[in-house]
């Protein structure tokens, strides 16, 4: 099964969010498009602790820190959709986007779009910040626009729970996991999350 990491903005917790499901599923990681240091590869890598995972080589690694398709202009390539081609493995596939949906990879492509390409399963990430509530919903209605299914949300930050109750009414979504503020983020964190997370997974 592939599933497709998306936030409500650049800094959600979608690698945070992904290391978590990839310990929990032992599924394999792979980010398309990487923007910029540091690698979120390399964090994914030092945050999971399961033999299982295998980490893949994005398609597009870009210089700056900045939209895809703005990036790659700096770079002097273009990125094209036909040049990505998922990782051949038999084993549950974690793909993060680059920043939020509608974060465009040229032109004419956004970075849902690969989501379509792949026939992945929507996981949202939604920090909680004020206007969130807003970010979060018009994302939804972008996503259930395209027709993409969505496993559920994974809430990011302090708790908000008057947010995140209006939330998951308007998008009748399934709250996967919440992640708290942590003084310390390492492997030992995300087994925690990652036992959280399954006892939601398959309800």
């Amino acid at each position: 099964m592939n599933y497709f990491v998306t936030g409500i903005d650049t800094d959600s917790g979608k690698t945070l969010a992904s290391a978590i499901l990839c310990e929990a599923l032992e599924a394999d990681y792979w980010k398309p498009v990487q923007a910029g240091l540091p690698m979120d590869r390399e964090t994914i890598r030092m945050l999971i602790s399961n033999s299982r995972t295998t980490i893949h080589k994005e398609t597009y690694f870009l210089n700056t820190p900045a939209s895809p398709h703005a990036a790659a202009k700096l770079d002097g390539i273009q990125i094209k959709l036909p040049n990505f081609n998922k990782p051949d493995t038999v084993n549950n596939l974690i793909i993060e986007g680059a920043g939020g949906c509608l974060v465009p990879l040229n032109e004419n492509n956004f970075v849902i779009d690969l989501a379509v390409q792949f026939d992945a399963e929507i996981i949202l990430i939604a920090d909680l910040y004020l206007g969130s509530i807003n970010h979060t919903l018009l994302t939804f209605n972008e996503l259930v626009r395209q027709n993409l299914k969505v496993k559920g949300i994974i809430f990011n930050g302090d708790s908000n729970p008057e947010s995140e109750r209006i939330i998951l009414q308007h998008t009748n979504l399934r709250c996967l996991l919440h992640i708290k503020r942590e003084e310390q983020m390492d492997s030992s964190t995300i087994k925690k999350y990652a036992k959280q997370l399954l006892l939601n997974w398959y309800e």
